[in-house]
């Protein structure tokens, strides 16, 4: 199917990528993110693009959380079928 905006995407357009996420405290993600969602209330410990480790407190599904995130560990994340926008 062709796409009929063919006008150039940017950080600030809807996502055009989504992907299942298993935490993982040694591994990067494979892409860096544009958002997250949970399918399951919880925390959710990210290191940012720029290296910053926090925990992301008392996420709700259903909700698109705009964070540039390398990696989601396991350690520190409550939340589950945690989904990566890109």
């Amino acid at each position: 199917m062709t796409d009929p905006h063919t006008r150039a995407t940017g950080l600030d357009s809807p996502p055009a990528r989504l992907f299942q996420i298993g935490p993982d405290d040694d591994a990067d993600l494979a892409v860096t993110t544009r958002g997250l969602m949970v399918g399951t209330a919880g925390d959710v410990r990210v290191t940012t693009l720029a290296g910053d480790t926090a925990v992301l407190p008392a996420l709700v599904p259903g909700v698109q959380y705009a964070i540039r995130a390398r990696r989601v560990h396991a350690t520190g994340t409550t939340a589950t079928q945690i989904v990566g926008l890109a």
